[in-house]
C-alpha cells in the first residue's frame, strides 16, 4: 500500500515584488516560501494594496479548523465548504486580514486613504486596530470604504461568461483581480496513489505563474517539485498605473497593447475613468504581430480617494485598475482622552482650511489593562531601538504570568516566538554595552530566567551597571549634562540594578548601588525642584525614608487637570530624560503613578485616565522607554475586568457619527471607531462620547485628523532639514542627486523620512555607499518615501547626505511632506514639486 503524502503547495509571481527593499523582500519569502519570477516584457507595476500587503502571519486557536494531532482521513485542518469557491473566500479573508490588522498601510499614525486605508473608495480600515488574532496580531477592522475587493467577481480571465440573454452580444471580459501570490495551502493530504487536487481560481494578471509542491510522508519522506504556467491572451491590453498619486498629479499614463498572434490587429481602444480627469488617448489602435504598442493619456488626480481606471481594447480584453489618490495639505491631528466613568461632551475647534472630503474621526476605546497588553504583545516587535527592543523582551518575560493575572491565557507557542525574536535583538544590542544600555536591558533580560543566554546578559549588565556607579553614587553624565539628568539617570540604574535579586550575592550587589544612589540622593535633594526628576527618584526605591515625605509633596505640587477631569504630571522647560529627550505626558504621569503607587491620598485613578487615554495601537505611548513605565502603571492601576455589553456611542453636534459594542471577546482589544465626519472638522464643533453603562476602567482616545494648506514650519526644539533641489526637474530613466541637510540635538539618534513622489525610485547602490561610510546606520525603502536612520550626532554637528533617485513616470508630480524625528519631536519640510519629462 503507498503511503499517503501531505504537500504544501504553494503559487506566486515575483513580478510585482521588483523593486522592493530587501528587507521587504525577504519578509515576504519568508511568509510564502515562494520562488518565481516574472517573463512580461515589459512588466506593468506592481498595484497598491491588491493583494494585501506584508501583513503578519494568522494564528488560529485550536478546535477552530481542527486539532493539531487529528489523524482524520481528509487532514488537519479541512475547512466545511459554503457553496462557494473555497479558495477564493480563503483569499479574501487573508487580504481582509492585512488589509485590516496592526500592519495596515495606513501612514505613521494610523490614518489612511484609498485601498491602503479607509478613505473615500477605500477597502479596510487604516487605523491599525488591534484584531483578534493571537495577541492582536490580525486585525479585525471596520471594513469601511468600497474600493474594489480582492476576488470580488468583477470579472477573470477570458472565456469566463458573465451570462444574458442568449442573442446579446457577449461582453468582454473586464480582469480586475491582480495579487502577485494567489495560493498557499499548508496542508493537502492525497490519496493512496499520491495525488491530489486543489481547484484555484487563477488571478487576471497576465504572467508566468510559477508552482512550488513540497510533500512528505507521515514517516518523514520529503519531496518537491516546482513548474510553470503561463496566463495570456491573444490580444491584451494594461495600464502602467503608479501605486499612489498625491491630490493635483498630473501624469502622462501609460497604455500598452500586446498582441501575441501572428497577424496585425486592429481593434479600438477606449479609456475611462471614476474620481479623476483622463484626456487624450484612445481610438483605433494597430498592433504588429507578436509585438505592442504604446498609447498615452493625461491623467490628473483632483481630490483624495481612489483613482478607478478602466481601459478597453475592442472586444478582446478589457482591465481595470486603482490609484491611491494622497492629500497633499498637511496632516493636522487634534487628540483628547480621558475615561468614560461618565458621558463625556467636548467642544473642540478644529483647524480651518482643512479640506472635508478628507476629514477623519476616530475614538479608541480601551477596555483595561488587558487590551493594552494584548495589543502591545501584538505590535511592540515592530519598532526599533534598544529600548524598544527591551520593552518587548520584557513583555514576553512577563506576558504569562501578566495574562494569567489579568484573566486570560497566554499562547505559549507565541509567548516562544515572541521571545526569540526580542531575544536575538537583545543580544545584538547588548554586545556593546554602555550604561544606557545596561539600564535597558538589565530588567527585560532577567524577565527570562528559564533561558541562560539572556539570563547571562542581564547579569552582565548588571553587573556593567554595578561596576560603572561613580563614587558619588551617581552613573552616566558628560558635557552639556544638567544635574537633573544625572538624576534622572541614576534612579533609573538603581531601578535596573535592583531587578537583580535571585542570589544572595545579587541581592547585596543591589543593596550596594541602592545605599550609594541614596547618598546623592540626599544630597542634592533641596535642587530636586520639578516632578518629574522627584517621580523618578521615589519610582526607583532610592528615596530614603526621611526624604520620601518630601519628594511625594513634590510629586503631588507637579499633578494638573486636563479638561475632561483626568489629572497629569506637568514637565517644565529644561527638564529631560536620561537620553536627553524631553519626556511625554504620558511617560512622565506613568511615571508618577509609579511614584505614588500605594498612596491612599494619590489620585492615581485620574492619573489613570491620561494614561488609558493618551495610548495608540501604532506608537503605544510614546517610544520604548515611555512605553516601559507607561505599561508598568496602567498594569498597576487597572486590574479589575471590564463587563461585556456596553455600548459606545461618538455623536457631533447631537448627530451620531458612529458607534460600537465591547462584547466578550473585545474586552481583550482595542475597540476601535472610525468614520467621516458629517460636515468637517473645521470650526468649533460639539462631541459627545457616551459609554452605556458608564465605566472607569474604560479609556478613550479621540483624534481628529484633517489637511490644511502647507505653511513653512520653523525649527522645532533643535530640529531643522532641508532638502535641495526645490523643486526638481528630472527625465524619466535619468539619475537626480538629492541633498539632504539637518540638524538634531546630540546625542540622540535621528530618524529621517524622505517623502518621494509617485514613480521616484531610489538608487540602492548609492545608498549603500551612505551605510558603508557610517553616514547612515541603515536605511528602508517603501512606496513613497525613504526612511534613513542617522547616527547620534556630535555637538555642533550637522548632517549632511547625498543619494540619486530616478524617475519612470513623467508628469507634474508632487510628494507627501518629508520628516526628521529625534526622540518624541518631529519637525515637518514642505512637500516638494517635481517636474518629470
Amino acid at each position: 500500500m503507498k503511503k499517503q503524502l501531505a504537500l504544501v503547495l504553494m503559487l506566486a509571481a515575483i513580478g510585482a515584488c521588483k523593486g522592493r527593499d530587501k528587507a521587504h523582500s525577504n519578509t515576504r519569502a519568508q511568509e510564502y516560501a515562494v520562488s518565481a519570477s516574472r517573463d512580461d516584457d515589459p512588466p506593468p507595476p506592481e498595484e497598491e494594496g491588491e493583494s494585501g500587503g506584508t501583513g503578519m502571519a494568522m494564528a488560529l486557536d485550536e478546535g477552530k479548523m481542527g486539532k493539531r494531532d487529528s489523524d482524520r482521513a481528509e487532514g488537519q485542518y479541512r475547512m466545511k465548504s459554503n457553496n462557494e469557491d473555497p479558495q477564493l473566500a480563503r483569499q479574501q479573508a487573508i487580504e481582509q486580514a492585512k488589509n485590516s490588522g496592526v500592519l495596515g498601510s495606513s501612514g505613521d499614525d494610523g490614518f489612511g486613504f484609498g485601498s491602503s486605508g479607509y478613505g473615500p473608495g477605500g477597502g479596510g480600515t487604516g487605523w491599525g486596530t488591534i484584531g483578534s488574532g493571537k495577541y492582536g496580531t490580525i486585525g479585525k477592522g471596520s471594513g469601511t470604504g468600497s474600493g474594489y475587493g480582492v476576488g470580488g467577481g468583477r470579472g477573470g480571465m477570458r472565456g469566463r461568461s458573465a451570462g444574458g440573454p442568449a442573442n446579446a452580444e457577449p461582453e468582454t471580459a473586464t480582469r480586475a483581480w491582480f495579487p502577485e501570490t494567489f495560493l498557499f495551502e499548508p496542508l493537502v493530504v492525497t490519496d493512496q496513489g499520491g495525488a491530489a487536487t486543489v481547484p484555484v481560481r487563477v488571478p487576471d494578471r497576465l504572467t508566468s505563474w510559477h508552482v512550488l509542491a513540497l510533500a512528505h510522508s507521515r514517516e518523514g519522506a520529503q519531496g518537491g517539485a516546482s513548474t510553470s504556467f503561463l496566463g495570456t491572451l491573444p490580444t491584451y491590453v494594461d495600464l502602467v498605473v503608479p501605486k499612489f498619486l498625491v491630490i493635483g498629479d498630473e501624469i502622462k499614463l501609460p497604455v500598452q497593447m500586446v498582441n501575441t498572434t501572428e497577424a496585425a490587429q486592429t481593434s479600438p481602444l477606449t479609456l475611462e475613468v471614476k474620481n479623476g480627469t483622463l484626456t487624450g488617448g484612445g481610438g483605433n489602435q494597430t498592433i504588429p504581430a507578436q509585438g505592442g504598442t504604446v498609447d498615452f493619456a493625461v491623467l490628473k488626480a483632483s481630490k483624495a480617494g481612489t483613482i478607478e481606471v478602466k481601459a478597453t481594447l475592442g472586444n478582446t480584453d478589457a482591465v481595470v485598475r486603482t490609484i491611491e489618490v494622497r492629500p497633499s495639505g498637511r496632516p493636522e491631528t487634534i487628540s483628547k482622552t480621558g475615561t468614560l466613568a461618565a458621558p463625556r461632551t467636548l467642544k473642540i475647534t478644529g483647524p480651518e482650511g482643512s479640506d472635508p472630503a478628507t476629514d477623519r474621526v476616530r475614538l479608541l476605546v480601551y477596555p483595561g489593562a488587558l487590551s493594552l497588553l494584548r495589543s502591545e504583545l501584538g505590535v511592540s516587535t515592530y519598532r526599533e531601538g534598544v529600548a524598544d527592543d527591551a520593552y518587548a523582551l520584557l513583555l514576553a518575560g512577563q506576558a504569562t504570568e501578566l495574562l494569567a493575572k489579568l484573566g486570560d491565557k497566554a499562547d505559549p507557542e507565541a509567548i516562544r516566538t515572541l521571545s526569540i525574536l526580542t531575544g536575538q535583538r537583545a543580544i545584538r544590542d547588548g554586545r556593546n554595552l554602555d550604561v544606557d544600555k545596561a539600564t535597558l536591558l538589565t530588567a527585560a533580560a532577567l524577565a527570562h530566567p528559564g533561558n541562560p543566554v539572556l539570563a547571562r546578559l542581564g547579569e552582565r549588565a548588571a553587573a556593567y551597571l554595578a561596576k560603572n556607579q561613580r563614587p558619588d553614587g551617581t552613573f552616566a553624565g558628560g558635557t552639556g549634562w544638567t544635574l537633573q539628568r544625572v538624576l534622572v539617570a541614576t534612579a533609573e540604574a538603581t531601578r535596573a540594578v535592583g531587578s537583580s535579586h535571585i542570589t544572595a550575592s545579587e541581592r547585596q550587589r543591589a543593596l550596594g548601588v541602592t545605599a550609594r544612589a541614596q547618598g546623592a540622593f540626599d544630597r542634592t535633594l533641596e535642587q530636586v525642584t520639578d516632578a518629574y526628576t522627584a517621580a523618578a527618584i521615589l519610582a526607583s526605591g532610592g528615596a530614603t525614608t526621611t526624604n520620601r515625605a518630601k519628594l511625594v509633596e513634590r510629586v503631588k505640587a507637579g499633578i494638573k487637570d486636563n479638561e475632561d477631569g483626568s489629572k497629569y504630571l506637568d514637565v517644565p522647560t529644561g527638564v529631560v530624560r536620561a537620553d536627553g529627550s524631553v519626556p511625554g505626558r504620558a511617560e512622565a504621569t506613568a511615571l508618577a503613578v509609579l511614584a505614588l503607587d500605594g498612596d491612599p491620598k494619590a489620585p492615581l485613578p485620574d492619573l489613570g485616565g491620561t494614561l488609558l487615554g493618551s495610548y495608540s495601537p501604532d506608537r503605544g505611548w510614546g517610544d520604548g522607554r515611555a512605553n516601559l513605565v507607561s505599561m508598568q502603571a496602567v498594569l498597576a492601576l487597572f486590574k479589575a475586568p471590564v463587563p461585556a455589553g456596553v455600548k459606545i456611542t461618538l455623536l457631533m453636534d447631537g448627530q451620531k457619527v458612529t458607534e460600537g459594542t465591547l462584547d466578550r471577546d473585545a474586552l481583550k482589544e482595542v475597540l476601535s471607531l472610525e468614520a467621516a465626519t458629517p460636515a468637517g472638522i473645521a470650526g468649533e464643533h460639539e462631541w459627545q462620547i457616551i459609554a452605556e453603562p458608564a465605566v472607569p476602567g474604560l479609556g478613550y482616545a479621540l483624534a481628529l485628523r484633517g489637511y490644511v494648506p502647507w505653511k513653512k514650519q520653523t525649527t522645532q526644539q533643535g530640529l531643522e532639514m532641508t532638502v535641495s533641489p526645490a523643486p526638481v526637474t528630472a527625465v524619466i530613466g535619468k539619475p537626480v542627486e538629492l541633498t539632504i541637510q539637518a540638524i538634531a540635538p546630540s546625542g540622540t539618534e535621528v530618524k529621517i523620512v524622505q517623502s518621494l513622489p509617485a514613480g521616484v525610485q531610489p538608487d540602492t547602490a548609492s545608498l549603500d555607499e551612505l551605510v558603508t561610510a557610517s553616514t547612515i546606520t541603515k536605511y528602508e525603502n517603501a512606496d513613497g518615501k525613504l526612511t534613513l536612520y542617522i547616527p547620534a550626532l556630535d555637538p555642533g554637528q550637522t548632517f549632511n547626505a547625498k543619494y540619486k533617485v530616478i524617475a519612470t513616470l513623467a508628469g507634474t508630480l508632487r510628494s507627501a511632506a518629508s520628516t526628521i524625528e529625534a526622540g518624541a519631536t518631529k519637525f515637518s519640510v514642505q512637500p516638494s514639486e517635481w517636474t518629470v519629462k
